[in-house]
């Protein structure tokens, strides 16, 4: 007769049926196709339906690991009741959601008017996070498009939306920038594209040095804006400055 104690286990709630779990058949899945899954990377092709909740639940354990590390009481304090669960759904479900998703959807339309005229979007408010510290990045963008006759037009707000998918992630500006500006590109084929971003980086304002009033600006020209100083110049100076 079995006493309590030699009744097996339940399996963890993070696990499959075979014990594994769910982001490690997430990562299987990512290292047979030989694909990379940087911080920054889209993973979405690589998760099935449903694991995405698997995946929370498995974070929020995790997440609570690291706050007994930091000698909180989780069992007892009141104030990181729930803490571990509210994290986890934040990365995922939020800052870090653009990992895990599709691309969004776009409605891509021919230029039936044949427009060649500089067109530029923003200011755009980004929101994104440091890859080094997890710390907030937050910031304005603005879209230059130089298009041809054969560019597909998408609606403005199609551009704000590609910005979120591919900032909401863990990022270096830098890279977020040209990872935005291939993307742009691939969507729409323009003669040129031009793309500039400035934000505040809180591991400087809130760690670190505690800079409070430092901001990094960097740009992206591709086509016409790379080879055309005089459409740079003017892109450039349409771009609202701050008095």
């Amino acid at each position: 007769m079995l006493r309590k104690t030699d009744v097996e286990p339940r399996p963890d709630r993070t696990d499959d049926d075979e014990g594994t779990p769910v982001s490690v058949k997430i990562r299987e899945r990512i290292t047979a196709a030989r694909k990379r899954f940087n911080a920054n990377d889209n993973i979405s092709e690589f998760i099935e339906p449903g694991e995405l909740e698997k995946l929370l639940d498995e974070v929020e354990l995790k997440m609570k690991d690291v706050l007994q590390s930091l000698v909180i009481d989780v069992e007892n304090d009141h104030n990181t009741d729930n803490t571990a669960r509210r994290v986890a759904k934040m990365y995922l479900n939020e800052v870090f959601r653009g990992r895990y998703v599709a691309a969004p959807s776009l409605t891509e339309f021919p230029n039936a008017e044949h427009l060649n005229e500089l067109m530029i979007v923003g200011p755009i408010t980004v929101r994104s996070a440091c890859s080094h510290h997890f710390c907030p990045i937050i910031g304005k963008l603005w879209i230059g498009v130089m298009p041809n006759e054969h560019t597909n037009v998408i609606g403005l707000s199609k551009y704000a939306r590609l910005a979120e998918w591919v900032m909401g992630r863990p990022q270096i500006q830098e890279e977020a920038v040209v990872q935005l500006a291939d993307l742009i590109q691939e969507k729409t084929q323009p003669d040129g594209l031009a793309l500039v971003m400035e934000a505040e980086h809180f591991c400087m304002a809130w760690r670190g040095v505690k800079e409070m009033d430092s901001k990094m600006i960097n740009s992206v020209m591709r086509g016409v804006f790379l080879k055309d100083p005089s459409l740079r110049r003017e892109f450039l100076s349409l771009l609202p400055r701050k008095a």
